[in-house]
């Protein structure tokens, strides 16, 4: 299948070397604000094509797959041009600003038969269904708290601290504490706090999070811009506790009884970057007339929106477009 990025930073590069050592892709062009920025982009990573503006991109009859890699602030707009132009999209995180933005490009979706998800790893990565079933097993028994981190230093990029392109913490950061707190927890939430240290600019610098389930368990999500943590995320139960080094990237799993000794060592399978996974769903759906999908369903993503919604509304931070 033919992919075009839509975009020209970092996480382009990251996903042209993803695509380049897959199989069944082929990186076949690349769209910037500049033809100079994407033909640098082409020559640097091995694109066949080069666009000047991404309308020109679009219109390229054999482009079946759009990656679009721009900012938070801007992933309304493009992944509605691709819809507008019967292009496939896999958006990155955060899909958009709001949930009502993400509502409107589903609407849109369905209403072009155009397929549409957000390229959030961790959802389709093996290690989602690894951590599941060691839980399930009850190998640290009932487990009543998860909590998990994930701080770096990144205040020195443009996107993070700039309102107008929806920086802080939250959308860039957060969103992954949360969706692994949702995919190992469930969505059974009886109430949200949080806490929040804004920056001098009004984005969310370091902020926590802690989700109350119905049943009695807790969720707690840990994140800056300002420092390196472990990012690690760690299930505790009755009979010990488990660790999952990374929750950005999991590659190992450790399980500990109440004694800390550690009693089972799983590592995650080796991968490309971790960036395949999410193409090679996207692929399969789109061959299968698919128009969302199966690890990360549309409506999973609104639900993560109006999640963040709701914990900025408590921060009262509103992005500059949304006024």
């Amino acid at each position: 299948m033919k992919i075009g990025i839509l975009g020209a930073g970092r996480i382009a590069v990251i996903m042209a070397k993803t695509i380049a050592e897959m199989k069944d892709a082929e990186l076949y062009a690349v769209a910037a604000r500049s033809l100079d920025r994407a033909e640098a982009f082409a020559k640097a990573n091995g694109v066949a094509k080069a666009y000047g503006s991404y309308e020109e991109m679009l219109n390229d009859p054999l482009v079946e797959l759009v990656y679009i890699a721009t900012p938070h602030s801007h992933h309304y707009e493009h992944a509605k041009l691709c819809i507008e132009h019967k292009k496939p999209v896999l958006c990155e995180k955060a899909f958009t600003l709001n949930a009502d933005q993400a509502k409107k490009l589903i609407e849109l979706s369905r209403k072009e038969n155009v397929y549409l998800a957000e390229a959030i790893w961790t959802r389709y990565m093996p290690s989602r269904k690894m951590i599941n079933d060691l839980l399930a097993s009850g190998i640290i028994g009932k487990v009543t708290t998860v909590t998990s981190n994930l701080c770096y230093p990144i205040t020195e990029k443009e996107r993070i601290v700039t309102p107008e392109l929806a920086g802080g913490a939250l959308l860039d950061i957060s969103v992954y504490g949360l969706n692994f707190s949702i995919m190992h927890f469930g969505k059974d939430f009886e109430r949200i706090e949080s806490s929040v240290q804004m920056t001098d600019k009004g984005v969310d610098g370091m902020e926590t999070i802690t989700i109350f389930y119905k049943d009695g368990r807790m969720a707690t999500v840990t994140s800056s811009i300002y420092s390196r943590s472990d990012r690690k995320g760690i299930f505790y139960g009755d009979k010990g506790y488990m660790i999952v080094e990374n929750i950005n990237n999991p590659n190992l799993i450790q399980v500990f009884d109440t004694e800390d000794k550690l009693i089972k060592s799983v590592n995650v399978p080796e991968q490309i970057t971790g960036y395949e996974y999410e193409v090679q769903e996207s692929m399969k759906q789109i061959q299968a007339g698919k128009i969302e999908s199966e690890s990360m369903p549309l409506e999973e993503t609104v639900f993560v929106m109006e999640l963040m919604d709701k914990i900025r509304a408590q921060w009262n931070l509103v992005y500059p477009q949304e006024k």
